[in-house]
């Protein structure tokens, strides 16, 4: 058995064990369906109609019944049907992960477009000020909150420009792409901001790593340029802790920015999914942490397949 298949054949087990611990964890919050749907009215039902809306939304069997019944539709391609929206949760899902999505390859290209060079920039101006200041913006940017960020971006924008991000809408990119990047670019950046300080932090420790190598010495011994070696020779391997954090921060995204869909009003994953909890939507909480574990494995395994790629000494029979 390969790499590949063993990694895939572990898939199921993986998802088996989150969907047992989200399907507890969500149960354990205080209150139910009936109550987030109805508020202070929901004390006010007799006991026949609470009875009755328990079973409408099948809360009204002891949990291992209830996970029971829900494994037993997953198996079928069933994730239920949403409360809060009245359909399937796959349909939910399918409708609100474009824009999440979207908005993680935005961030990530941000994120990367700027941190790779700022990082290699620093690593070759060792010591110099300009490698001090790189290492402070670097710092800065980790160490401020996202929401932060958003606030501050939405307030520059409204005082100095009278102008405020177009927030609450999505119009897809095939359909309208400068729109489409209108709406996201503002939020992309309070996304991309922090994690391009951290690829910055990564490569230019990977860097300095890289270039103290003897193949790196050799290279500069046969006359080859600094452009040459510092571009050619020394990134390629310094890009696999780059990609390690990409692929963790990527996945992360995935799972929806809930803060960040917040500020801008984003129906995407992650305020869907917040909305979800608040609700007590178990059906709609428990298909979205699925859907979210389904795609954090499939981008690891995409991470560690881009390991051979970049560096050949690393073979699937080590690992």
């Amino acid at each position: 058995m390969n790499y590949l298949t063993r990694r895939l054949v572990t898939f199921p087990f993986v998802l088996l064990g989150v969907s047992s611990l989200v399907f507890v964890v969500i149960r354990m919050v205080p209150g139910d369906s009936i109550t987030a749907m109805l508020g202070t009215d929901a004390g006010l039902l007799t006991p026949t109609q609470r009875e009755a809306l328990a079973v409408y939304f099948g809360i009204d069997q002891p949990w291992f019944a209830q996970y029971g019944r829900w494994l037993l539709g997953l198996l079928q391609g069933d994730l239920g049907i949403s409360v809060t929206y009245g359909k399937p949760v796959l349909d939910v899902i399918l409708e609100r992960f474009p824009l999440t999505l979207e908005l993680a390859l935005l961030s990530m290209i941000i994120a990367l477009s700027v941190g790779v060079p700022a990082g290699v920039f620093a690593a070759t101006h060792n010591e110099r000020p300009s490698d001090l200041a790189v290492r402070i913006v670097a710092m800065i940017g980790q160490s401020t909150p996202s929401f932060v960020l958003g606030l501050l971006i939405i307030y520059a924008l409204s005082a100095g420009f009278g102008v405020l991000p177009i927030m609450g809408e999505f119009s897809p990119l095939w359909r309208d792409p400068l729109a489409n990047l209108s709406q996201l670019i503002f939020p992309a950046i309070t996304l991309g901001f922090a994690f391009a300080a951290s690829v910055t932090r990564i490569s230019r420790s990977a860097m300095l790593d890289i270039l103290s190598e003897d193949y790196v010495r050799t290279a500069r011994s046969k006359g080859a340029s600094s452009r040459s070696v510092t571009w050619r020779h020394a990134l390629p391997n310094a890009l696999i802790p780059v990609v390690t954090l990409s692929g963790i921060e990527f996945g992360y995204l995935l799972g929806g920015a809930v803060i960040v869909e917040q500020i801008y009003a984003l129906p995407g994953l992650g305020r869907m999914v917040l909305s979800a909890i608040l609700q007590r939507d178990y059906a709609l909480v428990q298909g979205t942490v699925l859907f979210i574990a389904l795609n954090f494995m499939i981008v690891n395994l995409l991470v560690d397949l881009a390991y051979f790629a970049l560096d050949p000494r690393i073979r699937l029979r080590d690992r």
